[in-house]
């Protein structure tokens, strides 16, 4: 079998991405300077591959190792004295150098206990190792010999010179390799990602990375807006500096699964480099010392209000050394303030530019823009609000679509319906508890856009439902314009909302709880009159302060006294109390069917 080192897995298999291949002679270096060196990788949480003995049967490489070395970013050497003795080995070392040339991989050769000219020349043990190869492998002799020659040339490490011991020599070793690590995550081209290379530097420039304090920073915004993306990047660009470091993505799916203990164990192992099993609410003093001296990078990823142990692991600011830092995204602000967040980013939806250029990237797998679907392209973008999620989840179903399908995706436009977006977004609704619920739900149907006075106006107890709409802000669910004092609900979340609700009884609205569409009202009035009664009084009961907005309007008054007549009391505060946004059309609507109601 083969195996790897990693800090967030035990084991990774041979398909996965590493960043580190080890090639070394079992014999000489397993037991002894290999394993230390594996060891002080694992420490630094730097993923890499190292095979077991049982892999290396025969002279040919198994599929395996061909596989962990052609997807590593960096190959390691260790030629030690019996290296060239393993066939093995040299047929490794060939195919590292051909994925050096092929595909620019990193070469590291280290000379343990060799001298790097015997290795390059083939001379004293390397030497007598060919003499062998000379009479029975004449056809792979000269391929061994030009790739020991050529891994010789590149600048390494020899054990004898410069290091006082081999420790120090590891220690060199992996510090070298984080670095050219992190010169490779620097150098992804940010261009890639739309609109990210501000957000970085005004997300960086909250955290006062010059500054020895610790400081925790929040990301917070809405499900989809690129909160773990820009969290990831900014990790990426800067965890060099820091001694432990640590990247848990989705904390709320691991700590459903796992239990928040579990989470809260694996943060302080890979900070501290080795595997720790607390297992208690309170973490040992011991522990938290040894979290003091070391200045540390946690990114805690999508951080729900449930995950209690994460105020007991983050909160204060003696909890780790100066200059740490903790990250932590979420779509709820109230973890931000219960954690004592100091600076906290919000991420809004991109500007339309922006969006309109991601869209193009995912539909036409380019920025240039299709005259021809320009217009429709421009209908998409504003839809999706500046949301990334959507812009690409769309942006890429429609990939090499006709104009007519396009038109036929935007004449039936429901974004939430895509299954990667609706689960993303419904988290935050599901984390709700009734009474947040149902205002979410009545903002979806009947209030977005509405005066935030009267809808507070119109319920029986105001205060109440002030503190709900304060969750529901906190939560990235709603919005209060700056201008007008408007609720303001995201369309995709309006959507979501509404098919929540269409999904109480998809073909009966007659047993929804809400009704918001002029035709599903019409449905309910002339094909079902024996539901009215039941499900008008209950909407009466909820929102009868509707009919004053209706009584406001001349028409409404007429429409009114119209209602009034034609039908049973509940029945006309149905449609007054359910359409009050949509007035007109029930208007007209009701206007074509009196003779039939």
């Amino acid at each position: 079998m083969a195996s790897s080192s990693s800090s967030s897995s035990s084991g990774l298999t041979a398909q996965s991405k590493y960043e580190v291949f080890l090639s070394f002679r079992g014999e000489d270096t397993r037991n002894g300077f290999t394993s230390h060196l594996a060891a002080a990788l694992h420490r630094k949480q730097i993923h890499f591959f190292i095979d077991d003995e049982e892999l290396k049967k025969g002279d040919e490489i198994s599929p395996t190792i061909l596989k962990a070395i052609e997807t590593s970013d960096i190959s390691i050497i260790i030629f030690s004295k019996d290296y060239a003795a393993s066939k093995w080995c040299l047929n490794e070392l060939v195919k590292i150098l051909d994925c050096k040339k092929i595909n620019g991989q990193i070469v590291i050769p280290v000379f343990y206990q060799v001298d790097p000219s015997n290795v390059r020349k083939q001379s004293g043990s390397f030497g007598e190792a060919f003499d062998e190869y000379e009479k029975n492998f004449p056809n792979m002799v000269q391929k061994w010999r030009d790739a020991l020659t050529q891994a010789s040339n590149i600048s390494g490490y020899h054990e004898s010179r410069t290091f006082r011991n081999e420790a120090e020599l590891v220690e060199n070793i992996v510090e070298d390799i984080s670095e050219k690590l992190e010169d490779m995550s620097n150098s992804t081209d940010l261009d890639s990602f739309v609109g990210l290379n501000s957000r970085i530097e005004e997300m960086k420039s909250l955290m006062c990375l010059e500054s020895h304090d610790v400081r925790i920073v929040g990301i917070w915004g809405m499900g989809g807006v690129g909160k773990t993306t820009i969290a990831s990047v900014v990790f990426h660009q800067i965890s060099r500096d820091f001694q432990g470091k640590c990247f848990v993505a989705d904390v709320r799916e691991e700590s459903n699964k796992m239990g928040v203990i579990h989470v809260r164990d694996e943060v302080i192992s890979r900070v501290l480099g080795e595997n720790l099993k607390i297992g208690t609410p309170t973490i040992p003093q011991n522990i938290r010392k040894r979290l003091q001296r070391i200045k540390v990078l946690i990114v805690l990823d999508d951080v729900h209000d449930g995950f209690t142990q994460l105020e007991n692991l983050v909160g204060g600011s003696d909890k780790f050394s100066p200059g740490s830092r903790i990250i932590i995204t979420t779509r709820d602000k109230r973890v931000l303030d219960k954690c004592g967040v100091d600076n906290i980013f919000e991420v809004k939806g991109l500007e339309h530019s922006k969006a309109l250029e991601l869209f193009c990237r995912k539909a036409f797998r380019q920025n240039n823009r299709s005259h021809d679907l320009l217009e429709l392209s421009q209908e998409v973008v504003c839809y999706a609000d500046g949301n990334p999620l959507a812009l690409e989840v769309l942006g890429s179903s429609l990939h090499q679509k006709r104009k007519q399908q396009w038109e036929d995706k935007l004449h039936n436009l429901k974004l939430i319906s895509e299954p990667s977006i609706y689960k993303v977004l419904k988290i935050s609704y599901d984390e709700l508890n009734s009474e947040e619920k149902e205002i979410f739900l009545d903002i979806a149907c009947f209030f977005n856009g509405e005066y935030i006075d009267f809808v507070t106006r119109i319920q029986d107890d105001p205060m109440s439902i002030r503190d709900r709409l304060n969750i529901l802000i906190d939560k990235s669910l709603i919005t209060i314009s700056s201008y007008g004092n408007r609720l303001r609900m995201h369309d995709l979340l309006q959507e979501m909302g509404q098919i929540i609700v269409r999904q109480e009884s998809v073909k009966e609205p007659c047993k929804r709880s809400r009704l918001w569409d002029h035709n599903d009202v019409y449905h309910v009035l002339k094909k079902n009159k024996e539901h009215r009664k039941q499900i008008t009084w209950d909407f009466e009961a909820k929102f009868w302060g509707l009919r004053m907005l209706w009584r406001r309007l001349e028409v409404g008054r007429c429409f009114v006294r119209w209602l009034e007549a034609c039908l049973v009391p509940p029945a006309a505060a149905l449609v007054l109390e359910c359409c009050c946004a949509r007035w007109l059309e029930v208007l007209r609507a009701m206007g074509t069917a009196a003779g039939g109601l």
